[in-house]
């Protein structure tokens, strides 16, 4: 959980960053939502602060002990295993359920946080489950095997129909599923289309022919242009020539003025990657859009699985998957070779005590960031290519509200978003329930986009609940008036990490291609960072290629 200061250090530290920051995460031209700091220091002194919550994040007092070198009880076991997998994220799992699969069991897994999953975390109140983090799936392409594979056993896919998959109904999102607050009233979808000009009409049809046509396109060798996983898309220099550049750029480059347009395509790199389109590689940009061939036998190409707590069922049905053991609250502080393999020394954030792990192969299924400071002695050169990830900070609300009010037009859906606002817009974590529950869960996204990633990190991690909470519920009662006095509870979690952002020049750049390179003697990366896109998809395959790589060296 994260320190907190005082509280008169912490609502300036946050004023600070509403006053000056949060315009920079707004379209061009749109002011920002929070109002004037007199009203401001009014509200989070009164109702805000007295609506019961907590402020929650990852560990970070066992993260930064491991950061900033604290000493570290002596080792008093030693255990040995084949492979050692560091990090229980979707990533980690995945390389532990590939395993499993290819008859590998002696494995084990080593997890900081106490739930496994990553940013797939979630929680649960008396009424339902709720994500902190990833939150749905798309259907998948029938191409994607391994992910077909997983579905399948998941029980997610029930069958085929003419070779579509059959997905249970129970996981598809149920109608209504999206709509935006636009001009004062719900519009049925996300993309701009009551109330606008004809001229940005035109732009916007002209935007999604020209997907289109990306869609459809394949490389000269064969390849998609675009595809998931990313690594399996065209290596030809007409389309990844497109990373070099942002995607603002592109789209000034191509004539999409159009104010709408250009809100929707910010509010989509907002929503997958944690940048603005002036922060985010062309290429990205386009792969939102283009890279999805989801096809079905009993829903259409667009459709989405969710569940109550989010991407935490995938986890969970991971970790099922294989039964190798995990410990959880496990923090690798140190890794050194061996002559047999490799030696961590692992810290129990509960027992307070070490323990060393033998293993002959390794798998870092962690984050570049963290992956850096355990390499230091055996891979001293990873901390400057590691630099130049840029990791998105976030801020996610489960807000448990007793009564909505609605604005005119479209009903409440499962993913709602207010058109200029800084968040992306809430989900129903309680959609896909089949009773009509007396409470919802509002799941309020925001990433914190307005200044450089480093310094939007330090905010958020001295910015008290109370600052944060005032200016979501300001968002939101544009669209929900009164909304405050039905709020029961209001949980904050920050990411300083939540995601990689994929860059100019991330994802086709030689840096990318470096820093996924085993390491000479057992050790292979797994996690979405090595893939530059922070989706299911990607850590799902990290993990299988990680995997891969260890059967071949203990073969």
């Amino acid at each position: 959980m994260p320190t907190r200061r005082k509280f008169i250090a912490q609502t300036t530290l946050g004023a600070a960053a509403l006053a000056t920051g949060a315009a920079g995460c707004q379209p061009s031209g749109k002011p920002a939502a929070s109002g004037p700091l007199t009203s401001f220091f009014e509200r989070i002194t009164g109702s805000d602060a007295a609506i019961p919550g907590q402020l929650l994040g990852p560990n970070q007092a066992a993260g930064h002990r491991f950061r900033d070198g604290m000493a570290f009880p002596q080792p008093t076991k030693t255990s040995t295993t084949d492979v050692l997998i560091v990090g229980g994220g979707v990533a980690g799992l995945s390389a532990r359920r590939w395993l499993h699969k290819q008859g590998v069991r002696d494995v084990l897994l080593l997890e900081l946080e106490e739930q496994v999953g990553g940013n797939a975390a979630h929680g649960r109140n008396t009424s339902t489950a709720y994500p902190w983090g990833a939150h749905y799936l798309p259907i998948a392409d029938p191409t994607d095997h391994e992910l077909i594979d997983f579905l399948t056993e998941s029980r997610l896919i029930t069958g085929f129909d003419r070779d579509l998959p059959i997905y249970d109904d129970y996981a598809l999102c149920h109608d209504p599923e999206e709509r935006l607050f636009l001009h004062g009233r719900w519009q049925e979808g996300l993309v701009p289309s009551e109330g606008i000009a004809e001229a940005d009409k035109a732009q916007i049809a002209r935007f999604f022919a020209l997907i289109d046509t990306l869609k459809k396109a394949i490389g000269t060798d064969g390849n998609p242009a675009f595809a998931i996983p990313l690594d399996r898309s065209s290596a030809d220099p007409a389309y990844r020539q497109l990373d070099a550049i942002s995607f603002a750029t592109y789209l000034d480059q191509q004539g999409f003025t159009s104010t709408y347009l250009r809100w929707y395509l910010a509010y989509c790199c907002k929503d997958d990657y944690g940048s603005l389109p002036e922060q985010t590689s062309a290429w990205a940009g386009l792969h939102y859009f283009a890279a999805r061939r989801g096809q079905a036998a009993n829903a259409n190409s667009s459709a989405v699985l969710t569940w109550p707590e989010g991407n935490g069922f995938l986890a969970d049905q991971l970790r099922q998957q294989g039964a190798s053991p995990i410990q959880s609250q496990a923090l690798v502080y140190a890794l050194q070779r061996t002559q047999a393999g490799f030696e961590a020394l692992v810290y129990d954030t509960r027992q307070h005590t070490t323990a060393r792990v033998l293993a002959r192969q390794v798998i870092l299924a962690i984050p570049q960031f963290v992956a850096v400071r355990l390499l230091a002695q055996l891979d001293p050169d990873r901390a400057k290519l590691a630099s130049a990830i840029h990791y998105a900070p976030w801020l996610v609300a489960n807000l448990t509200v007793t009564d909505l009010a609605q604005a005119k037009g479209m009903p409440l859906c499962w993913d709602n978003v207010l058109y200029g606002a800084d968040s992306v817009g809430y989900i129903v974590a309680n959609h896909q329930h089949l009773t009509d529950d007396p409470q919802r869960v509002l799941t309020c996204y925001r990433p914190l986009c307005h200044a450089e990633p480093a310094v939007a990190r330090r905010l958020a991690y001295e910015t008290a609940r109370e600052v944060w909470l005032s200016q979501l519920l300001d968002e939101l009662e544009t669209a929900h008036p009164g909304l405050r006095a039905q709020v029961q509870q209001a949980d904050v979690w920050v990411w300083g990490h939540g995601m990689v952002s994929p860059t100019p020049g991330y994802i086709w750049g030689a840096t990318r291609t470096q820093l996924r390179q085993p390491i000479t003697g057992g050790i292979v990366m797994a996690h979405s960072d090595l893939s530059g896109v922070s989706i299911f998809e990607e850590a799902f395959h990290q993990g299988i290629l990680a995997a891969s790589h260890v059967l071949t060296q203990l073969a």
